[in-house]
């Protein structure tokens, strides 16, 4: 899927993206506001993974909507 939608729809996706990321916070959310980099930062953070993951991670969920 287009992050474009995503980024125009991000209270809808919101959810999704907690359900695949249960570690991510309300207020993490919030912050994202569907920003696909402050994503990719935050998953960093929270899961520890390399930039490069995060965006494959993105990637793969975003792929999968």
């Amino acid at each position: 899927m287009n992050w474009d939608r995503v980024e125009g729809n991000w209270k809808q996706f919101s959810g999704k993206v907690k359900e695949k990321w249960g570690q991510l916070t309300d207020d993490d959310l919030a912050k994202v506001n569907g920003n696909r980099e402050q994503l990719e930062g935050i998953l960093q953070e929270r899961y520890g993974y390399a930039k490069d993951q995060a965006k494959k991670e993105i990637d793969t969920w975003s792929g999968s909507l």
